[in-house]
C-alpha cells in the first residue's frame, strides 16, 4: 500500500512537471498605433491563444501606462517616454522587444500656420495626451518655433477624443500620431511638424515588463517575439491581406491610408542600426537584454 501511495505521488509530480509551459496567462496592454499592428495580426491569426497570451486594448498611451502600473497587465507596449516615467519606481522594468522607430508617425497639427501661431496674441489651445510622448513632442515644437512664451491652455484628451475635434477659429495645436492624424487632416487641420521633418526627436516603440515577469513567462515572450517578426514579414509579403485582417483595429482608415502610414515608421524588430544603438544608449534606454 505504501509503495502504491509513493508511486501515485511520483506520477502526480511528473504530470505536474510536464504541464504546459503556457499555463499562466500573459496579459499585454496595447494601444492603436501602426507599429503595434503585428500584435493584432497575430491575435487575429489565432496564434496568441495557444500561448495563453491576451491583448488588452486601451485608448491612450497614458491609460496603457496606468493600467500596467496598477497591475492589470503583465507587460505593455509604449515609447521610451513612458518607460522613463515608470522606471523611476520600477527599477527592474526593461524593454524586451522592439517594434519600430517613428519616422513621421508622431506629429504636431494645427488650424494655423507656424507663422500665424508665432504672431498671435491669443491664448492657444493645445490638445494632447499629457502623460505620454506627446508632451515631449510639444515641448520640442514650442522651443524650436519660439512659442514657449505663448499663453497655452493644455487640454488633456486621449486620441480617440481628439480625432473628432472640429475645425475652429481659436488658435489650436494638436499633438497626435497615426492613424488618428488621418481624420484630423480630413477635418482641415494642417501638419506643422513631425518626427520625419522639423523635429529631431527620437521616438521608439517597444514592449516592456519587469525582469521577474520576463523570467516567469520567458517561453511565451520568446514565442511572441517570433510571431511579431513573422507578422511583419507577412506585412511585407501581403500588405492587403494583412490590412483586411486587422482592419477592425484601425478606426476606419482605408487600405491606401494604411499603406501610406507605413512610410511614417521604420521597423526595428530585428537589427538595430549602430547609430540608433548609440542614441538609445546615451538616452539611458537599455537594449542589452532584448529578445
Amino acid at each position: 500500500m505504501f509503495k502504491q501511495v509513493v508511486a501515485f505521488i511520483v506520477l502526480l509530480f511528473l504530470i505536474t512537471s510536464c504541464s504546459s509551459d503556457y499555463d499562466k496567462r500573459l496579459k499585454i496592454s496595447v494601444t492603436t498605433w501602426i507599429g503595434y499592428t503585428p500584435l493584432f495580426y497575430a491575435k487575429e491569426k489565432g496564434w496568441l491563444k495557444p500561448l495563453n497570451i491576451k491583448l488588452v486594448n486601451v485608448s491612450s498611451l497614458a491609460e496603457n501606462m496606468y493600467l500596467y502600473e496598477s497591475g492589470a497587465s503583465d507587460a505593455y507596449v509604449g515609447t521610451q517616454y513612458e518607460y522613463m516615467m515608470l522606471h523611476t519606481d520600477m527599477k527592474s522594468l526593461q524593454p524586451v522587444m522592439m517594434f519600430d522607430r517613428s519616422n513621421g508617425g508622431d506629429l504636431v497639427m494645427g488650424n494655423l500656420s507656424i507663422r500665424d501661431l508665432q504672431n498671435t496674441d491669443e491664448e492657444i489651445d493645445v490638445y494632447l495626451e499629457l502623460d505620454s510622448i506627446n508632451n515631449t513632442l510639444l515641448k520640442d515644437f514650442l522651443l524650436k518655433y519660439k512659442l514657449q512664451n505663448k499663453k497655452i491652455n493644455y487640454l488633456n484628451k486621449d486620441q480617440t477624443q481628439i480625432k473628432f475635434l472640429k475645425m475652429r477659429t481659436k488658435p489650436t495645436i494638436i499633438v497626435t500620431y497615426i492613424p488618428y492624424n488621418i481624420e484630423l487632416k480630413k477635418r482641415g487641420f494642417l501638419e506643422l511638424a513631425s518626427t520625419k521633418e522639423n523635429l529631431d526627436l527620437l521616438v521608439v516603440d517597444a514592449m516592456f515588463t519587469t525582469k521577474e515577469v520576463l523570467h516567469a513567462h520567458k517561453k511565451q515572450f520568446v514565442e511572441l517575439k517570433k510571431l511579431v517578426d513573422t507578422s511583419i514579414d507577412e506585412l511585407y509579403k501581403n500588405p492587403k491581406g494583412f490590412y483586411e485582417l486587422i482592419k477592425p483595429y484601425l478606426k476606419g482608415i482605408s487600405y491606401d491610408e494604411f499603406n501610406d502610414s507605413l512610410h511614417d515608421i521604420v521597423w526595428i524588430n530585428k537589427n538595430l542600426p549602430d547609430n540608433l544603438k548609440s542614441r538609445l544608449h546615451h538616452s539611458g534606454f537599455p537594449i542589452r537584454d532584448l529578445l
